[in-house]
């Protein structure tokens, strides 16, 4: 790492508890999210401002905060368009992708891509990754994935 590209020490942080990017959703029907997140997905609701429409949600070390647009102050950069976060996808590690496929299926949830085992070259090994792709009910885009392990990269 050169000199410019360096961290700044102002910048560095400490290792915490608490996650350092917590993404936060806009969203046309907060209850309709959190039947999503919640009811399906296996998010808990970690603390909520009904007043605000806004909930924040965790499922393991994986955090996000939703929002219902129109209510509370909403940071809008451009006009909202269906579907939200064009161009970003949530990838979140779940434990058994399988499963939640088929809570999903149940659900009548239609995948945006079904399941797959790709590996993915990390210095001298692969890394395994199970993952599917779906969208929320405002569009956003979330790869659920989990990791059947590591290998030597074949050659």
């Amino acid at each position: 790492m050169t000199e410019a590209n360096a961290p700044s020490p102002a910048l560095s942080l400490a290792p915490s508890p608490a996650p350092s990017l917590v993404p936060e959703l806009l969203v046309a029907d907060l209850d309709q999210s959190i039947q999503f997140w919640c009811g399906l997905c296996g998010f808990e609701v970690v603390y909520s401002r009904p007043e605000e429409r806004f909930a924040s949600i965790a499922l393991g070390s994986a955090h996000l905060m939703l929002e219902q647009a129109g209510v509370g102050r909403n940071w809008v950069t451009g006009p909202l368009e269906r579907p939200l976060g064009r161009g970003v996808n949530l990838q979140i590690t779940v434990p058994d992708t399988g499963a939640l496929v088929q809570v999903l299926g149940r659900a009548g949830v239609e995948l945006f891509m079904e399941p797959e085992t790709k590996w993915y070259r990390v210095g001298e090994d692969e890394v395994g990754v199970q993952q599917f792709l779906v969208q929320d009910p405002d569009g956003y885009l979330v790869r659920f994935q989990s990791s059947p392990g590591r290998r030597p990269a074949v050659r």
